[in-house]
């Protein structure tokens, strides 16, 4: 009995350190939905917070020992960011994240909130069950919109602050067919041009057979060929893409 007291203790000091930075994430983004004049720097600002580096101090709080093991699997040089333990949470307690979907839609059209949704909501909307296709299809394309901005923050900084993310898009997503049927054909076709921009740039490349062999159907194959020519054909036309992730590098204090 006393050690399941000590175990279930940790536990709620967990799930109140994080429903305590939940709550906080709801209060600027309201703040931000407020004030039009604050809006955008409000929101780089969230983004850039989402992405440091938990403190061991943190870290003792926040994450039980399966926590830390689930966790380092997707870390980059034992680097674990606010982002990652919270794309956790809003899986294991979805109804917690609901408040701030609710709010990242509502400020949608301003620049970092999809940045925020990629961060917070990609093991989300793969791991929960959603009801409705239109659902589906409308976060499955806002995923896709927000992880080429994020990424390409690492590619102008020449950083790696967002490999978890690619990580888990690669691994979890791509090359485990049964999340990738989950979302819209066509949002598997843009999520796998997207990771194949980056696939490189992250050190992937041990698993670019398997990629290739998993590559969604596109209508046009007859014109641009199969996956390697389609691969091929995303690779060498990234240093022409001129896609604008809408943050500077300086907005980031991470490093590879």
């Amino acid at each position: 009995m006393q050690h399941q007291q000590e175990e279930a203790s940790p536990r709620r000091r967990s799930s109140a350190y994080l429903n305590a930075l939940s709550l906080e994430i709801e209060k600027r983004l309201q703040r931000a939905l407020a004030s039009s004049s604050q809006r955008r720097n409000s929101l780089q600002e969230l983004f850039a917070d989402l992405a440091l580096e938990i403190d061991d101090r943190a870290k003792d709080i926040i994450l039980s020992r399966e926590d830390l093991i689930s966790s380092a699997e997707y870390s980059v040089n034992d680097r674990l960011c606010f982002y990652d333990v919270l794309a956790n949470y809003y899986v294991r307690v979805p109804l917690r994240g609901k408040p701030i979907l609710d709010l990242i839609v509502q400020v949608w059209s301003q620049s970092f909130a999809s940045h925020t949704f990629a961060l917070l909501f990609h093991k989300w909307l793969f791991e929960v069950e959603l009801d409705h296709a239109d659902v589906l299809l409308r976060y499955s394309s806002a995923l896709v919109q927000g992880a080429t901005n994020v990424l390409w923050i690492d590619i102008q900084s020449n950083a790696r602050c967002f490999q978890s993310l690619f990580k888990y898009l690669l691994d979890e997503v791509a090359l485990k067919p049964t999340r990738l049927n989950k979302i819209p054909v066509q949002a598997q076709r843009d999520l796998y041009l997207l990771l194949s921009r980056f696939i490189f740039f992250y050190n992937a490349v041990e698993k670019l057979e398997s990629f290739l062999k998993l590559c969604p159907t596109f209508p046009n194959a007859i014109l641009v060929g199969g996956p390697a020519d389609i691969f091929v054909t995303e690779v060498a036309d990234q240093p022409a893409s001129k896609i604008k992730s809408g943050a500077s590098p300086a907005a980031l204090s991470c490093s590879d």
